[in-house]
Formats: C-alpha cells, structure tokens, sequence
C-alpha cells in the first residue's frame, strides 16, 4: 500500500490503470481519518455522445469505488480550482492533466485556443498551485510521447507542449509515478 504524498503525479497510457491509482490513494486518505475529505476535479468536456457515456461511466465506477469523494468539474481554471479546494485535510485528485491542456489548446470553438505563452504561463500558474497547496495532490496525465512521431504539425505541437507540461509537473511534486499494465514504477519519490 502506497503512502500518499504532499504532491503525487501519475503518468502513463490510455487504460494504463493512472485512475484506478489515484482512486486508491484517495480511498485510502479517506480510511486514514474521519476527518479526511477527497475532491476529484475533473477536467474532461462532453463534446460528443461517446465522451458523454465516458464521463457518465466514470462517474459511476468512481462513486462505487471512492464513495465520499465530491467532484468538482472545471475544464479551465485549474490553478485556481485547487486553491480554493485544498485544505490541510483535503487531497484533491485531477484527472487529467491531457485533457486540461487539449482544453487549452485544442477548444471546440478554435478562436478560444490559447497562444503558446498563455499555455506555459498556465502550466507555471499550476506548479505554484501545487507548491502552494496546504493539503495532499494526485495529479494524472497522459505520457503520449514514447511512440512514434506524429503525421500532422498541430499533434505534434500538441505532443511536444505536453511533454514540456509533464516536465514541469514532475518537477513540482514529491513523488511521480509511471503506470503500465496496471502496475506502478516510482520515477521519483521524495517522501
């Protein structure tokens, strides 16, 4: 059984077993003491029918599997979502970092996507959330970039910016944890 961190980020591939992870750490936050709360802020966007029943069945595996965990969904503002959640108390899960920056950068309406500085500026404007946070963080984000190179200019643009996020996650938190095959390795742990 894990220990949970002040600042955890778990990588990996689709259906790699990241949620499943930080689900864990969150039940057993909760277990540890009747005054421990867990909030899961979810950054997925229902654009189309299949993202919907996607989310719809998140929603209800997660609540049979972390009963007690409030959601919180915010597709945007992270940085000041986990302020102003986060107590000494409260560990906050976010699934997922990949979906928060295709949010930024890939909108539904293009004129929204924000320039290349406003990505970075809110990738910094998180890992200060992070430094900053009185209580306990699972961060999950997607590692796209151990396959091939992409075809088209815009996905790798994509691939790239969130290698650079990764990078800065990782570096602002304690632990990090790379999961295959439902089975987590400890890049990093300074617990």
């Amino acid at each position: 059984m894990a220990e949970v961190a002040r600042s955890t980020f778990i990588l990996g591939g689709q259906r790699s077993g990241k949620s499943r992870r930080a689900e864990t750490l969150a039940r057993q936050w909760l277990k540890a003491s009747p005054g421990h709360r867990a909030v899961m802020i979810a950054t997925g966007q229902a654009w189309d029918d299949e993202m919907r029943e996607r989310i719809a069945r998140h929603q209800a595996d997660r609540a049979l599997r972390v009963p007690g965990m409030a959601t919180v969904e915010e597709p945007l503002a992270l940085a000041d979502t986990l302020k102003r959640h986060s107590d000494a108390n409260t560990l906050i899960v976010v699934d997922c970092l990949t979906l928060w920056l295709t949010n930024l950068t890939m909108p539904a309406d293009p004129a929204q996507a924000l320039p290349e500085a406003a990505v970075i500026a809110a990738g910094e404007d998180l890992c200060a959330a992070i430094a900053a946070a009185p209580g306990p963080l699972v961060l999950v984000g997607n590692e796209i970039g151990l396959g091939v190179i992409p075809m088209g200019r815009e996905v790798r643009a994509f691939v790239d910016t969130l290698g650079r996020l990764n990078q800065q996650v990782a570096a602002a938190c304690e632990r990090v944890t790379l999961m295959a095959a439902g089975l987590p390795l400890t890049l990093k742990d300074r617990t």
